[in-house]
C-alpha cells in the first residue's frame, strides 16, 4: 500500500514539474528539447571561423565544438555545397536538360521538334500560359494589339506575314532566348511551359 501510494505520489510530482518546466513568462523564454533542431549552424562562404574551440565559453553546442565554429569539415575545402558528379548534367524540374542554343543561333532552334504531345489539355494550358505572359504585347488574338504592346510598339503580328510559317523550334527559342525588342522569358517560364504556348500559337493563333 505503502509503495503504492508512493508511486502516485512521484508520478503527481513529475507531472507537475514537467508541466511548469513548460511554462515561459516575462524573461524566461522556458526550455527547448533539442535546441540545436531549431537553432541550426550557418555556414559562412566568405568568413568561415575553422577554429573549433572559437566561443566554447559560450557553447552549448550538442557536438562539444565553440559556439562560433560555423565551418564546413565535410566538404572539400570547407565548400558549403558538393560539386556536381561528374560527366552528369543537371535537368530541370519536368526533366528538361539545359537549353544550350545562344541568341543567335535561330537557324539550329529552328530544327527542334516540340517534344510536348498535343491534346486538348495542352491546348488549355498553352490558352492560359498565353494569357498570362504573352497577351499583354501581343494581344488576346496575337495580332500585336496589347496594351502593352500599344505602348512598346513594334510587337509582332502573330497572324501576319512571315511569322505564319516560323518552324516550332524558332518560336520556342524567341520566346527563350529573345529577339528584337522581346526580351528573354527563359528564366520566367518552364521550358515545358513555353512548348504549350507554341502548340497554342500555332494551333489556335495561326489555325495551323
Amino acid at each position: 500500500m505503502k509503495i503504492t501510494r508512493s508511486i502516485y505520489t512521484f508520478a503527481f510530482l513529475g507531472a507537475v514539474l514537467g508541466l511548469a518546466s513548460c511554462g515561459a513568462s516575462g524573461e524566461d523564454p522556458g526550455y527547448e528539447y533539442a535546441p540545436q533542431m531549431y537553432n541550426s549552424i550557418a555556414y559562412e562562404p566568405l568568413s568561415q571561423i575553422v577554429n573549433e574551440d572559437e566561443g566554447a565559453w559560450l557553447s552549448t553546442r550538442e557536438d562539444g565544438k565553440g559556439e562560433f565554429f560555423n565551418s564546413n569539415i565535410n566538404n572539400p575545402n570547407r565548400m558549403n555545397m558538393r560539386e556536381p558528379v561528374a560527366n552528369t548534367v543537371p535537368r530541370s524540374k519536368d526533366g528538361s536538360l539545359p537549353y544550350r542554343l545562344k541568341q543567335f543561333e535561330l537557324e539550329a532552334a529552328a530544327l527542334n521538334e516540340n517534344p510536348v504531345t498535343l491534346t486538348p489539355q495542352v491546348l488549355a494550358e498553352g490558352k492560359v500560359l498565353y494569357t498570362q505572359y504573352c497577351s499583354a504585347c501581343h494581344g488576346q488574338g496575337g495580332e500585336g494589339d496589347g496594351k502593352a504592346g500599344e505602348v512598346i510598339g513594334g510587337v509582332a503580328n502573330l497572324k501576319g506575314g512571315a511569322y505564319i510559317n516560323l518552324p516550332e523550334g524558332h518560336i520556342f527559342h524567341v520566346v527563350m532566348k529573345g529577339k528584337g525588342r522581346m526580351g528573354a522569358h527563359g528564366s520566367q517560364i518552364p521550358q515545358e511551359r513555353i512548348w504549350k504556348i507554341v502548340h497554342y500559337v500555332k494551333q489556335e493563333i495561326q489555325k495551323q
